[in-house]
């Protein structure tokens, strides 16, 4: 069984920075692609950045790329997210996902198809 908990949300001005972290627990979790997706009010859930079971591939939404930072340390089982130069239209409910296969390689639409997620931390940026 893997658990997430997501935690480094709050409020922050336009411009402004923050990084989220995903505490993950299960033996397995060091070998498992991780992800961030994020939900607005109104709109669905939509993927935001990934990263290998080895941290040696990433990928990441057009709109985040050159301003979010995605990474892992398998010794600590924590996922992080930096977020930079951030904007009214990156607030929503942050979620950290983890893949149901094992040593996934590289994203697809269907990485993260049955995975664990957790609860959410809310990211708000004001204007």
């Amino acid at each position: 069984q893997v658990q997430v908990v997501e935690s480094g949300g709050g409020l922050v001005q336009d411009g402004g920075s923050l990084r989220l972290s995903c505490a993950a627990s299960g033996r397995t979790v060091s070998s498992r692609a991780m992800g961030w997706f994020r939900q607005a009010p109104g709109k669905e859930r939509e993927f935001v950045a990934f990263i290998n079971w080895s941290g040696g591939s990433t990928a990441y939404a057009d709109s985040v790329k050159g301003r979010f930072t995605i990474s892992r340390d398998n010794a600590k089982n924590t996922l992080y997210l930096q977020m930079n130069s951030l904007k009214p239209e990156d607030t929503a409910n942050y979620y950290c996902a983890a893949a149901s296969q094992l040593f996934g390689i590289l994203y697809t639409s269907r990485t993260f198809e049955n995975a664990y997620w957790g609860q959410g931390t809310q990211v708000t940026v004001s204007s």
